[in-house]
Protein backbone atom coordinates (compact mmCIF):
# COMPACT_ATOMS: atom_id res chain seq x y z
CA UNK A 1 0.00 0.00 0.00
CA UNK A 2 3.04 2.30 0.10
CA UNK A 3 2.40 3.61 -3.41
CA UNK A 4 -1.26 4.24 -2.57
CA UNK A 5 -0.29 6.16 0.56
CA UNK A 6 2.07 8.31 -1.48
CA UNK A 7 -0.61 9.15 -4.05
CA UNK A 8 -3.16 10.03 -1.37
CA UNK A 9 -0.59 12.10 0.54
CA UNK A 10 0.25 14.06 -2.62
CA UNK A 11 -3.43 14.56 -3.31
CA UNK A 12 -4.16 15.92 0.18
CA UNK A 13 -1.07 18.16 0.10
CA UNK A 14 -2.16 19.48 -3.28
CA UNK A 15 -5.66 20.31 -2.02
CA UNK A 16 -4.29 22.20 0.97
CA UNK A 17 -1.79 24.02 -1.25
CA UNK A 18 -4.50 25.11 -3.65
CA UNK A 19 -6.63 26.20 -0.70
CA UNK A 20 -3.78 28.36 0.57
CA UNK A 21 -3.36 29.92 -2.88
CA UNK A 22 -7.09 30.71 -2.91
CA UNK A 23 -6.55 32.85 0.20
CA UNK A 24 -4.72 35.37 -1.99
CA UNK A 25 -7.64 35.58 -4.41
CA UNK A 26 -10.52 35.93 -1.92
CA UNK A 27 -10.34 39.64 -1.15
CA UNK A 28 -14.00 40.65 -1.49
CA UNK A 29 -17.40 39.17 -0.73
CA UNK A 30 -17.84 38.41 -4.43
CA UNK A 31 -14.47 36.64 -4.54
CA UNK A 32 -15.21 34.57 -1.43
CA UNK A 33 -18.78 33.54 -2.28
CA UNK A 34 -18.90 33.35 -6.09
CA UNK A 35 -15.23 33.43 -7.26
CA UNK A 36 -15.65 37.02 -8.42
CA UNK A 37 -18.19 35.88 -11.05
CA UNK A 38 -15.24 35.33 -13.38
CA UNK A 39 -15.20 31.64 -14.37
CA UNK A 40 -14.73 30.68 -18.00
CA UNK A 41 -16.22 27.69 -19.81
CA UNK A 42 -13.81 24.93 -18.73
CA UNK A 43 -13.59 25.93 -15.08
CA UNK A 44 -17.34 26.42 -14.87
CA UNK A 45 -18.15 23.07 -16.46
CA UNK A 46 -15.57 21.21 -14.38
CA UNK A 47 -16.63 22.70 -11.06
CA UNK A 48 -20.32 22.16 -11.78
CA UNK A 49 -19.62 18.49 -12.54
CA UNK A 50 -17.50 18.15 -9.41
CA UNK A 51 -20.05 19.59 -7.02
CA UNK A 52 -23.00 17.45 -8.17
CA UNK A 53 -21.13 14.14 -8.46
CA UNK A 54 -20.21 13.25 -4.90
CA UNK A 55 -19.90 10.10 -2.84
CA UNK A 56 -23.52 9.12 -3.48
CA UNK A 57 -22.95 9.33 -7.23
CA UNK A 58 -19.65 7.43 -7.09
CA UNK A 59 -19.71 4.84 -4.29
CA UNK A 60 -23.52 4.88 -4.25
CA UNK A 61 -23.79 4.64 -8.03
CA UNK A 62 -21.56 1.53 -8.06
CA UNK A 63 -23.64 0.08 -5.22
CA UNK A 64 -26.85 0.53 -7.25
CA UNK A 65 -25.16 -1.05 -10.29
CA UNK A 66 -24.10 -4.01 -8.14
CA UNK A 67 -27.69 -4.44 -6.93
CA UNK A 68 -29.75 -3.62 -10.03
CA UNK A 69 -27.34 -3.65 -12.96
CA UNK A 70 -27.64 -1.05 -15.69
CA UNK A 71 -30.81 0.30 -14.08
CA UNK A 72 -28.67 1.55 -11.21
CA UNK A 73 -27.72 4.52 -13.37
CA UNK A 74 -31.00 6.38 -12.84
CA UNK A 75 -29.99 8.16 -9.63
CA UNK A 76 -27.07 9.92 -11.33
CA UNK A 77 -28.97 10.30 -14.60
CA UNK A 78 -31.70 12.22 -12.74
CA UNK A 79 -28.96 14.53 -11.42
CA UNK A 80 -27.62 15.03 -14.96
CA UNK A 81 -31.09 15.83 -16.29
CA UNK A 82 -31.51 18.38 -13.49
CA UNK A 83 -28.29 20.10 -14.55
CA UNK A 84 -29.38 20.09 -18.21
CA UNK A 85 -32.79 21.59 -17.46
CA UNK A 86 -31.33 24.16 -15.06
CA UNK A 87 -28.93 25.46 -17.66
CA UNK A 88 -31.32 25.28 -20.58
CA UNK A 89 -34.10 27.21 -18.81
CA UNK A 90 -32.77 29.11 -15.80
CA UNK A 91 -29.03 29.76 -15.95
CA UNK A 92 -29.02 32.89 -18.14
CA UNK A 93 -31.58 34.59 -15.90
CA UNK A 94 -29.73 33.66 -12.73
CA UNK A 95 -26.37 34.97 -13.92
CA UNK A 96 -27.88 38.33 -14.91
CA UNK A 97 -29.51 38.82 -11.50
CA UNK A 98 -26.10 38.99 -9.75
CA UNK A 99 -27.42 37.78 -6.40
CA UNK A 100 -25.78 35.43 -3.92
CA UNK A 101 -28.64 33.25 -2.66
CA UNK A 102 -31.98 31.79 -3.67
CA UNK A 103 -33.55 33.88 -0.92
CA UNK A 104 -32.17 37.11 -2.38
CA UNK A 105 -33.70 36.20 -5.74
CA UNK A 106 -37.10 35.63 -4.11
CA UNK A 107 -36.91 38.93 -2.22
CA UNK A 108 -35.99 40.77 -5.41
CA UNK A 109 -38.85 39.26 -7.41
CA UNK A 110 -41.58 39.43 -4.75
CA UNK A 111 -40.52 42.58 -2.94
CA UNK A 112 -38.87 41.20 0.17
CA UNK A 113 -39.94 39.27 3.28
CA UNK A 114 -39.66 35.77 1.81
CA UNK A 115 -35.97 34.92 2.29
CA UNK A 116 -36.33 34.22 6.02
CA UNK A 117 -38.61 31.22 5.34
CA UNK A 118 -36.70 30.02 2.28
CA UNK A 119 -33.41 30.58 4.14
CA UNK A 120 -34.38 28.27 7.00
CA UNK A 121 -35.35 25.49 4.58
CA UNK A 122 -32.20 26.00 2.47
CA UNK A 123 -30.00 26.11 5.58
CA UNK A 124 -31.28 22.72 6.76
CA UNK A 125 -30.84 21.22 3.29
CA UNK A 126 -27.27 22.47 2.78
CA UNK A 127 -26.19 21.50 6.31
CA UNK A 128 -27.48 17.93 5.91
CA UNK A 129 -25.85 17.68 2.49
CA UNK A 130 -22.56 18.72 4.12
CA UNK A 131 -23.03 16.12 6.85
CA UNK A 132 -23.74 13.24 4.46
CA UNK A 133 -20.77 14.16 2.27
CA UNK A 134 -18.53 14.38 5.34
CA UNK A 135 -19.77 11.02 6.61
CA UNK A 136 -18.66 9.40 3.34
CA UNK A 137 -14.97 10.12 4.09
CA UNK A 138 -14.98 7.23 6.55
CA UNK A 139 -15.29 4.73 3.67
CA UNK A 140 -12.07 5.80 1.93
CA UNK A 141 -9.91 6.24 5.02
CA UNK A 142 -11.06 2.89 6.38
CA UNK A 143 -9.88 1.16 3.19
CA UNK A 144 -6.59 3.06 3.14
CA UNK A 145 -5.56 3.24 6.79
CA UNK A 146 -8.09 1.06 8.62
CA UNK A 147 -9.15 4.12 10.59
CA UNK A 148 -12.32 4.07 12.70
CA UNK A 149 -15.23 6.02 11.23
CA UNK A 150 -14.85 9.02 13.51
CA UNK A 151 -11.18 9.43 12.63
CA UNK A 152 -11.83 9.21 8.87
CA UNK A 153 -14.57 11.81 9.19
CA UNK A 154 -12.30 14.07 11.22
CA UNK A 155 -9.42 13.84 8.72
CA UNK A 156 -11.49 14.30 5.55
CA UNK A 157 -13.77 16.91 7.07
CA UNK A 158 -10.88 18.97 8.44
CA UNK A 159 -9.21 19.14 5.02
CA UNK A 160 -12.43 20.38 3.40
CA UNK A 161 -13.11 22.91 6.15
CA UNK A 162 -9.55 24.25 6.03
CA UNK A 163 -9.37 24.99 2.31
CA UNK A 164 -12.97 26.24 2.24
CA UNK A 165 -12.34 28.69 5.11
CA UNK A 166 -9.11 29.96 3.56
CA UNK A 167 -10.22 30.93 0.07
CA UNK A 168 -13.97 30.37 -0.07
CA UNK A 169 -15.30 29.77 -3.55
CA UNK A 170 -11.93 30.48 -5.18
CA UNK A 171 -10.24 27.69 -3.20
CA UNK A 172 -13.21 25.40 -3.79
CA UNK A 173 -13.18 26.16 -7.52
CA UNK A 174 -9.47 25.48 -7.93
CA UNK A 175 -9.62 22.28 -5.89
CA UNK A 176 -12.72 21.19 -7.78
CA UNK A 177 -10.93 21.50 -11.11
CA UNK A 178 -8.14 19.26 -9.82
CA UNK A 179 -10.74 16.88 -8.38
CA UNK A 180 -12.68 16.84 -11.66
CA UNK A 181 -9.55 15.82 -13.60
CA UNK A 182 -8.61 13.14 -11.05
CA UNK A 183 -12.17 11.83 -10.99
CA UNK A 184 -12.35 11.62 -14.78
CA UNK A 185 -9.03 9.76 -15.04
CA UNK A 186 -9.62 7.50 -12.04
CA UNK A 187 -13.23 6.47 -12.65
CA UNK A 188 -13.83 6.82 -16.40
CA UNK A 189 -10.37 6.21 -17.88
CA UNK A 190 -9.05 3.56 -15.46
CA UNK A 191 -11.64 1.79 -13.31
CA UNK A 192 -14.42 1.50 -15.93
CA UNK A 193 -12.40 -0.28 -18.68
CA UNK A 194 -10.47 -2.42 -16.15
CA UNK A 195 -13.70 -3.56 -14.47
CA UNK A 196 -15.48 -4.42 -17.72
CA UNK A 197 -12.45 -6.20 -19.13
CA UNK A 198 -11.88 -8.22 -15.93
CA UNK A 199 -15.53 -9.30 -15.96
CA UNK A 200 -15.16 -10.73 -19.46
CA UNK A 201 -16.60 -7.80 -21.36
CA UNK A 202 -20.30 -7.32 -22.00
CA UNK A 203 -20.63 -10.87 -23.33
CA UNK A 204 -19.02 -12.33 -20.22
CA UNK A 205 -21.28 -10.32 -17.92
CA UNK A 206 -24.42 -11.29 -19.84
CA UNK A 207 -23.52 -14.98 -19.59
CA UNK A 208 -23.08 -14.90 -15.80
CA UNK A 209 -25.81 -12.49 -14.75
CA UNK A 210 -29.58 -12.60 -14.82
CA UNK A 211 -31.23 -10.72 -17.69
CA UNK A 212 -32.66 -8.21 -15.18
CA UNK A 213 -29.17 -6.74 -14.80
CA UNK A 214 -29.45 -5.46 -18.37
CA UNK A 215 -32.97 -4.05 -18.04
CA UNK A 216 -33.30 -0.28 -17.76
CA UNK A 217 -36.29 -0.56 -15.41
CA UNK A 218 -35.29 -3.35 -13.01
CA UNK A 219 -34.84 -0.84 -10.18
CA UNK A 220 -38.57 -0.09 -10.42
CA UNK A 221 -40.53 2.52 -12.37
CA UNK A 222 -41.80 4.18 -9.19
CA UNK A 223 -38.23 4.54 -7.91
CA UNK A 224 -37.06 6.05 -11.20
CA UNK A 225 -39.91 8.59 -11.16
CA UNK A 226 -39.18 9.50 -7.54
CA UNK A 227 -35.48 10.02 -8.36
CA UNK A 228 -36.46 12.54 -11.01
CA UNK A 229 -38.97 14.32 -8.78
CA UNK A 230 -36.60 14.64 -5.82
CA UNK A 231 -33.17 15.02 -7.40
CA UNK A 232 -33.94 16.69 -10.74
CA UNK A 233 -36.20 19.26 -9.09
CA UNK A 234 -33.84 19.55 -6.12
CA UNK A 235 -30.94 20.43 -8.40
CA UNK A 236 -33.06 23.09 -10.10
CA UNK A 237 -33.37 25.08 -6.87
CA UNK A 238 -30.55 24.05 -4.49
CA UNK A 239 -28.37 26.87 -3.12
CA UNK A 240 -25.23 24.77 -3.62
CA UNK A 241 -25.98 24.51 -7.35
CA UNK A 242 -27.19 28.08 -7.85
CA UNK A 243 -24.09 29.44 -6.16
CA UNK A 244 -22.00 27.71 -8.83
CA UNK A 245 -24.20 29.24 -11.53
CA UNK A 246 -23.44 32.67 -10.08
CA UNK A 247 -19.70 32.11 -10.68
CA UNK A 248 -20.02 32.18 -14.49
CA UNK A 249 -18.48 35.16 -16.26
CA UNK A 250 -21.35 35.46 -18.74
CA UNK A 251 -24.81 33.93 -19.26
CA UNK A 252 -23.55 32.17 -22.40
CA UNK A 253 -20.72 30.50 -20.45
CA UNK A 254 -23.20 29.30 -17.83
CA UNK A 255 -25.48 27.79 -20.47
CA UNK A 256 -22.86 26.02 -22.58
CA UNK A 257 -20.71 24.96 -19.64
CA UNK A 258 -23.72 23.67 -17.72
CA UNK A 259 -25.06 21.64 -20.64
CA UNK A 260 -21.61 20.07 -21.05
CA UNK A 261 -21.62 19.25 -17.35
CA UNK A 262 -25.07 17.67 -17.63
CA UNK A 263 -23.91 15.38 -20.44
CA UNK A 264 -20.84 14.45 -18.37
CA UNK A 265 -23.15 13.47 -15.49
CA UNK A 266 -25.13 11.15 -17.78
CA UNK A 267 -21.90 9.41 -18.84
CA UNK A 268 -20.75 9.19 -15.21
CA UNK A 269 -24.04 7.60 -14.16
CA UNK A 270 -23.79 4.94 -16.85
CA UNK A 271 -20.14 4.28 -15.91
CA UNK A 272 -20.98 3.75 -12.24
CA UNK A 273 -23.76 1.29 -13.09
CA UNK A 274 -21.46 -0.68 -15.41
CA UNK A 275 -18.69 -0.82 -12.79
CA UNK A 276 -21.22 -2.11 -10.28
CA UNK A 277 -22.50 -4.70 -12.77
CA UNK A 278 -18.93 -5.88 -13.38
CA UNK A 279 -18.36 -6.07 -9.62
CA UNK A 280 -21.41 -8.33 -9.25
CA UNK A 281 -20.07 -10.57 -12.03
CA UNK A 282 -16.70 -10.90 -10.31
CA UNK A 283 -17.77 -10.89 -6.66
CA UNK A 284 -21.42 -11.99 -6.45
CA UNK A 285 -21.35 -12.88 -2.74
CA UNK A 286 -20.36 -9.62 -1.08
CA UNK A 287 -21.85 -9.21 2.38
CA UNK A 288 -22.99 -5.69 1.48
CA UNK A 289 -23.47 -3.96 -1.88
CA UNK A 290 -22.00 -0.87 -0.20
CA UNK A 291 -18.61 -2.63 -0.36
CA UNK A 292 -18.70 -3.09 -4.15
CA UNK A 293 -16.65 0.00 -5.00
CA UNK A 294 -13.94 -0.60 -2.38
CA UNK A 295 -13.75 -4.31 -3.25
CA UNK A 296 -13.29 -3.90 -6.99
CA UNK A 297 -10.70 -1.16 -6.49
CA UNK A 298 -8.73 -3.14 -3.90
CA UNK A 299 -8.71 -6.44 -5.79
CA UNK A 300 -8.31 -5.36 -9.42
CA UNK A 301 -5.92 -2.41 -9.39
CA UNK A 302 -2.17 -2.37 -8.71
CA UNK A 303 -0.52 -0.21 -6.07
CA UNK A 304 -0.35 3.45 -7.06
CA UNK A 305 -3.17 3.13 -9.57
CA UNK A 306 -5.39 1.97 -6.72
CA UNK A 307 -4.39 5.09 -4.79
CA UNK A 308 -5.33 7.27 -7.75
CA UNK A 309 -8.80 5.73 -8.02
CA UNK A 310 -9.33 6.07 -4.26
CA UNK A 311 -8.22 9.69 -4.61
CA UNK A 312 -10.87 10.05 -7.33
CA UNK A 313 -13.55 8.81 -4.93
CA UNK A 314 -12.19 11.13 -2.24
CA UNK A 315 -12.33 13.97 -4.78
CA UNK A 316 -15.99 13.30 -5.43
CA UNK A 317 -16.78 13.48 -1.72
CA UNK A 318 -14.70 16.58 -1.04
CA UNK A 319 -16.12 18.58 -3.93
CA UNK A 320 -19.70 17.96 -2.82
CA UNK A 321 -18.88 18.60 0.85
CA UNK A 322 -17.10 21.89 0.14
CA UNK A 323 -19.85 23.07 -2.22
CA UNK A 324 -22.55 22.33 0.33
CA UNK A 325 -20.52 23.97 3.12
CA UNK A 326 -20.00 27.28 1.29
CA UNK A 327 -23.68 27.25 0.32
CA UNK A 328 -24.72 26.75 3.95
CA UNK A 329 -22.39 29.55 5.03
CA UNK A 330 -23.75 31.93 2.39
CA UNK A 331 -27.35 31.19 3.34
CA UNK A 332 -26.49 31.73 7.00
CA UNK A 333 -24.87 35.13 6.51
CA UNK A 334 -27.03 36.51 3.68
CA UNK A 335 -30.50 35.15 4.43
CA UNK A 336 -30.54 34.58 8.19
CA UNK A 337 -27.97 36.59 10.18
CA UNK A 338 -28.42 39.71 8.04
CA UNK A 339 -32.17 39.64 8.75
CA UNK A 340 -31.35 39.66 12.47
CA UNK A 341 -29.11 42.67 12.02
CA UNK A 342 -25.90 40.72 12.74
CA UNK A 343 -23.51 42.45 10.35
CA UNK A 344 -20.49 43.21 12.53
CA UNK A 345 -17.03 42.85 11.01
CA UNK A 346 -15.97 42.67 7.37
CA UNK A 347 -18.05 40.61 4.97
CA UNK A 348 -15.23 38.20 4.10
CA UNK A 349 -14.29 37.70 7.75
CA UNK A 350 -17.93 37.11 8.67
CA UNK A 351 -18.28 34.47 5.98
CA UNK A 352 -15.01 32.78 7.00
CA UNK A 353 -16.19 32.51 10.59
CA UNK A 354 -19.56 31.11 9.48
CA UNK A 355 -17.83 28.56 7.23
CA UNK A 356 -15.55 27.44 10.06
CA UNK A 357 -18.35 27.10 12.61
CA UNK A 358 -20.68 25.27 10.24
CA UNK A 359 -17.88 22.98 9.04
CA UNK A 360 -17.04 21.96 12.60
CA UNK A 361 -20.76 21.46 13.30
CA UNK A 362 -21.10 19.18 10.26
CA UNK A 363 -18.06 17.13 11.33
CA UNK A 364 -19.51 16.78 14.83
CA UNK A 365 -22.90 15.63 13.56
CA UNK A 366 -21.31 13.15 11.13
CA UNK A 367 -19.28 11.62 13.97
CA UNK A 368 -22.30 10.80 16.12
CA UNK A 369 -24.77 9.74 13.43
CA UNK A 370 -24.30 6.41 11.66
CA UNK A 371 -26.82 6.88 8.86
CA UNK A 372 -28.17 10.25 7.78
CA UNK A 373 -29.95 9.04 4.63
CA UNK A 374 -33.34 9.69 6.21
CA UNK A 375 -32.25 13.16 7.28
CA UNK A 376 -31.09 13.96 3.74
CA UNK A 377 -34.38 12.61 2.34
CA UNK A 378 -36.28 14.92 4.69
CA UNK A 379 -34.14 17.87 3.62
CA UNK A 380 -34.63 17.18 -0.12
CA UNK A 381 -38.38 16.61 0.27
CA UNK A 382 -38.87 19.84 2.19
CA UNK A 383 -36.62 21.74 -0.22
CA UNK A 384 -38.59 20.64 -3.29
CA UNK A 385 -42.04 20.51 -1.70
CA UNK A 386 -41.63 23.85 0.03
CA UNK A 387 -39.66 26.02 -2.43
CA UNK A 388 -39.96 24.72 -6.00
CA UNK A 389 -43.30 26.31 -6.85
CA UNK A 390 -42.40 29.75 -5.45
CA UNK A 391 -39.03 29.74 -7.26
CA UNK A 392 -40.36 28.60 -10.65
CA UNK A 393 -43.26 31.02 -10.28
CA UNK A 394 -40.83 33.86 -9.59
CA UNK A 395 -38.91 33.15 -12.79
CA UNK A 396 -41.82 32.50 -15.15
CA UNK A 397 -45.13 33.94 -13.83
CA UNK A 398 -45.54 37.68 -13.31
CA UNK A 399 -48.92 37.29 -11.57
CA UNK A 400 -47.33 35.47 -8.63
CA UNK A 401 -47.35 37.60 -5.46
CA UNK A 402 -45.30 37.76 -2.29
CA UNK A 403 -48.28 36.54 -0.26
CA UNK A 404 -48.75 33.62 -2.66
CA UNK A 405 -45.06 32.69 -2.48
CA UNK A 406 -44.97 32.90 1.31
CA UNK A 407 -48.17 30.85 1.70
CA UNK A 408 -47.00 28.21 -0.79
CA UNK A 409 -43.71 27.74 1.08
CA UNK A 410 -45.54 27.22 4.36
CA UNK A 411 -48.23 24.95 2.85
CA UNK A 412 -45.70 22.81 0.96
CA UNK A 413 -43.38 22.42 3.93
CA UNK A 414 -46.19 21.60 6.37
CA UNK A 415 -47.70 19.08 3.93
CA UNK A 416 -44.37 17.29 3.42
CA UNK A 417 -43.77 17.03 7.17
CA UNK A 418 -47.35 15.91 7.86
CA UNK A 419 -47.26 13.08 5.30
CA UNK A 420 -43.82 12.00 6.49
CA UNK A 421 -45.43 11.50 9.89
CA UNK A 422 -48.46 9.73 8.37
CA UNK A 423 -46.78 7.60 5.67
CA UNK A 424 -43.17 7.46 6.89
CA UNK A 425 -39.95 9.20 5.90
CA UNK A 426 -39.15 6.60 3.22
CA UNK A 427 -42.53 6.95 1.50
CA UNK A 428 -42.83 8.57 -1.94
CA UNK A 429 -46.11 10.35 -1.10
CA UNK A 430 -44.85 13.32 1.02
CA UNK A 431 -43.11 15.04 -1.88
CA UNK A 432 -46.18 14.75 -4.13
CA UNK A 433 -48.57 16.05 -1.47
CA UNK A 434 -46.15 18.89 -0.71
CA UNK A 435 -45.85 19.94 -4.35
CA UNK A 436 -49.61 19.71 -4.86
CA UNK A 437 -50.45 21.78 -1.79
CA UNK A 438 -47.77 24.35 -2.63
CA UNK A 439 -49.05 24.79 -6.20
CA UNK A 440 -52.72 25.09 -5.26
CA UNK A 441 -52.03 27.61 -2.49
CA UNK A 442 -49.62 29.62 -4.64
CA UNK A 443 -52.17 30.01 -7.42
CA UNK A 444 -55.14 30.68 -5.11
CA UNK A 445 -53.42 33.24 -2.90
CA UNK A 446 -51.70 35.00 -5.81
CA UNK A 447 -55.04 35.46 -7.61
CA UNK A 448 -56.69 36.59 -4.36
CA UNK A 449 -54.09 39.25 -3.54
CA UNK A 450 -53.09 42.45 -5.38
CA UNK A 451 -50.58 42.17 -8.18
CA UNK A 452 -46.94 42.79 -7.37
CA UNK A 453 -46.18 46.52 -7.57
CA UNK A 454 -45.00 47.77 -10.94
CA UNK A 455 -41.90 49.29 -9.32
CA UNK A 456 -40.83 45.86 -8.04
CA UNK A 457 -41.51 44.13 -11.36
CA UNK A 458 -39.73 46.90 -13.24
CA UNK A 459 -36.64 46.49 -11.06
CA UNK A 460 -36.84 42.72 -11.50
CA UNK A 461 -37.13 43.01 -15.30
CA UNK A 462 -34.15 45.35 -15.47
CA UNK A 463 -32.03 43.01 -13.35
CA UNK A 464 -33.00 40.12 -15.63
CA UNK A 465 -31.77 42.23 -18.52
CA UNK A 466 -28.40 42.57 -16.82
CA UNK A 467 -28.70 46.18 -15.62
CA UNK A 468 -26.89 47.18 -12.42
CA UNK A 469 -29.66 48.22 -10.02
CA UNK A 470 -28.03 47.17 -6.75
CA UNK A 471 -28.49 50.60 -5.14
CA UNK A 472 -32.22 50.55 -5.85
CA UNK A 473 -32.43 46.99 -4.57
CA UNK A 474 -30.85 47.95 -1.25
CA UNK A 475 -33.22 50.88 -0.87
CA UNK A 476 -36.21 48.63 -1.51
CA UNK A 477 -35.22 45.82 0.86
CA UNK A 478 -37.10 45.70 4.18
CA UNK A 479 -35.06 46.29 7.33
CA UNK A 480 -36.34 43.15 9.03
CA UNK A 481 -37.82 39.80 8.12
Amino acid sequence: MTGDYAVIALYIAGMLGVGWYGLRLAKTKSDYLVAGRRLGWFMYSGTMSAVVLGGASTVGGVKLGYTYGISGMWLVVSIGVGILVLHALFARRLVRLKVYTVGEMLDLRYGGRTSAVSGVVMWGYTLMLTVTSTLAFATIFKVLFDLPNWAGIAVGGSIVVLYSVLGGMWSITLTDIAQFVIKTIGILAILLPVAISSAGGFSGMSEKLDASFFSFTSIGTDTIITYFVIYTFGLLIGQDIWQRVFTARTPAIATSGGITSGVYCLVYGLAGALIGTAAHTLYPDLASAQDAFATIVERLLPTGVRGLVLAAALSAMMSTASGALIACSTTTTSDLLSKLGLKKGGEVSRNRIATLVLGLLAIGIAMVVDDVVNALTIAYDILVGGLLVAIVGALFWKRGTRQGAYASMVAGTVSVIAFMIIDGVDANTPIYWGLGASLVVYLAVSFATPRTADSILSLWTRRLAGEDTTTETREQEPTSA
